[in-house]
């Protein structure tokens, strides 16, 4: 999920795909056996996204005789998209969005409610998993969004490395995590600076240490948000479980001071595959793996403070994934809605997400063969019970920007000097004021 937030002003590229149909055009230019859909790039570009979208979308051509006029639109530019599409009033019919935008565009009023037509199209709620079907809007509110794609952190190592120092099998506490960091943490080359890591974190991703944020926090008795809906960022249990975090390379020097200029999830993962570094957390790296030909890596859920930990405490990951949302002024809301029950059904669950290398969404295609691996297994167990929401309120997304900005800063002080518990301290009630200055 990104932060709908940090959008870069300069325009990203996007690959256009039509499906039957040459001309490009919003909702108000779609003709009634034409819809347009702007879906997220889950693969490795956007033109290998649209290629392994194109033979689900030609399948339901062939089935309803519906054409598909598909844009595939980079994450940078995606949510600055939808905003506008929402202002003109001119936007796609069908369109993706990161789960964790789906409360702040449901205030827009933009969205068709899963209710009625939509509902039933998609086979109702009950075919979902539930962790991810709490996603789709505000809590006690008719959702406006319903998952398509599943993701789920996990902890991903080089299992070459481990053999190397010794290591047996992956970590389970976070007290053994780091004590394995420590072990995986060397000079290689002898020339008294350390070249090899234990962890590697892009501690530049404003989205991902918001994450580590509400992760760490709820291991440690914490939570972003009080029952009322105050933000709680500096309570004493969130300023320890992101003191864990920073820790890692202020204290624990297992985190190289580089990955303070981190931003982007793809730098780590050259470092894992590259032997730079060990260990790392993330949603969905195999893509890369497969990419680069790299075989040496190994999954495991991430380390909780105590093994078997359930509850608040057992949480591993926020539900994180992608979901789908029909506009409600759409002119062809009929053939809008056979899409989206079409790209959430057992068929094309299996299809998609096989393809994308995420989880299905819906409990009738996890039996696939194609989901028995240890890594989808591992993934889907913390998906289905080791995840929640990331606070369901409509400035999620400034929640986002203020805890992992207030990270990133932290990173880049531990970087090239030392951080107190007094500085995450401070770090920490200065978002959580603006927080509330916000509300």
């Amino acid at each position: 999920m990104k932060n709908p937030l940090k959008v870069l002003t300069a325009l990203a590229a996007t690959a256009t795909l039509a499906l039957g149909l040459t001309a490009c055009g919003g909702t108000s230019q779609a003709t009634s056996d034409t819809i347009t859909y702007w879906a997220s790039d889950q693969g490795n570009s956007l033109d290998d996204t649209a290629a392994k979208l194109k033979p689900s979308l030609e399948r339901f051509t062939k089935e309803t005789g519906v054409k598909v006029q598909l844009e595939v639109i980079s994450w940078t530019d995606l949510y600055n998209r939808i905003l506008t599409a929402v202002t003109s009033g001119d936007g796609p019919d069908v369109l993706n969005i990161g789960n964790t935008w789906a409360v702040t565009l449901q205030e827009t009023g933009a969205f068709e409610p899963v209710e009625g037509a939509l509902l039933e199209a998609v086979g109702g709620k009950d075919r979902f998993l539930q962790t991810s079907w709490s996603t789709g809007g505000a809590e006690g509110k008719t959702p406006t969004s319903v998952p398509l794609y599943g993701l789920a952190y996990n902890m991903y190592y080089n299992t070459k490395m481990f053999k190397a120092a010794g290591i047996e099998k992956p970590p389970v506490t976070w007290d053994e995590f780091v004590a394995d960091a420590k072990k995986l943490t060397k000079d290689t080359n002898g020339d008294g600076k350390t070249d090899q890591w234990g962890f590697t974190a892009a501690g530049a991703s404003v989205s991902a240490n918001s994450h580590q944020a509400f992760v760490r926090g709820l291991q440690n008795g914490g939570t972003l948000f009080d029952k009322d809906g105050k933000p709680t960022f500096d309570s004493a249990p969130q300023v320890a479980g992101v003191k864990q975090f920073i820790d890692l390379m202020a204290t624990e020097k297992v985190m190289s001071p580089s990955d303070a200029e981190i931003s982007q999830g793809s730098q780590k993962i050259d470092n894992l595959i590259n032997g730079k570094a060990a260990m790392l957390f993330d949603q969905s790296p195999l893509k890369n793996f497969d990419a680069r030909g790299f075989k040496d890596w190994g999954v495991a859920p991430v380390p909780m403070m105590q093994a078997g930990a359930t509850g608040d405490a057992g949480t591993q990951s926020h539900v994180a994934g992608i979901n789908l949302s029909v506009f409600k002024n759409s002119k062809n809301k009929d053939n809008a809605i056979k899409l989206a029950g079409w790209l959430t059904s057992d068929a094309e669950q299996v299809a998609l997400n096989k393809a994308f290398r995420s989880l299905p969404v819906v409990t009738g295609a996890s039996s696939d063969a194609a989901f028995q691996t240890e890594e989808v297994k591992s993934k889907r167990d913390a998906l289905a019970n080791h995840a929640l929401p990331m606070p369901l309120v409509a400035k999620e997304g400034q929640m986002e920007t203020l805890t992992g900005t207030a990270i990133k800063n932290l990173f880049a002080k531990a970087a090239t000097g030392t951080v107190s518990e007094a500085d995450i301290k401070a770090a920490l009630e200065d978002a959580n004021n603006q927080m509330a200055a916000a509300q």
